[in-house]
């Protein structure tokens, strides 16, 4: 596919625990099901197979339907990087590379997170056009992630996720 753009969205947050717990987050299935695309009460699947070439699946459900979100594991540095593909095949086959890296603070950590968005083109966008889609991708890629990070935020910091979005 060669009729796409890129723009990436760049979020920093800290923790009041060690980069250990964050980095865990992202990787347990049993934690993964509580904010990772999903939460515990829609979740159908959360699994992975955390190794580099090794792949991650999550499947929610939400108003009657299945919402699936995949991807390979490119590089796992525990627990300071993780790099990682993205992909939702129900919607396109373009392929996201998400990166989080940690570093520890006096009190916590702080997490780095990177998404590389690759944004579709359709047939005769004009260069108007395909600003504003980069700018709305951004904008609702960045929206979805603030709220999963408030849910990764409660879950490492208390265990459990009272959040429901």
């Amino acid at each position: 596919m060669n009729n796409y753009s890129t723009t990436t969205l760049t979020m920093v947050r800290n923790f009041d625990v060690v980069s250990e717990r964050v980095f865990d987050a992202w990787l347990n299935p049993d934690m993964m099901r509580k904010w990772f695309f999903t939460l515990e009460g829609t979740n159908k699947v959360a699994q992975n197979n955390p190794k580099v070439d090794g792949t991650w699946e999550i499947v929610d459900h939400r108003g009657g339907k299945d919402y699936r979100a995949i991807g390979e594991y490119l590089e796992i540095d525990a627990p300071i990087k993780l790099v990682f593909t993205f992909k939702m095949p129900q919607f396109s086959d373009t392929v996201d590379m998400i990166t989080v890296e940690l570093k520890e603070l006096q009190q916590g950590c702080e997490m780095t997170f990177s998404q590389h968005i690759v944004v579709p083109h359709e047939e005769n966008w004009t260069k108007s056009d395909i600003e504003k889609a980069l700018g709305e991708y951004h904008d609702q890629t960045e929206h979805g992630w603030n709220l999963m990070f408030m849910g990764l935020k409660e879950l490492v910091e208390t265990g459990k996720v009272s959040y429901t979005g």
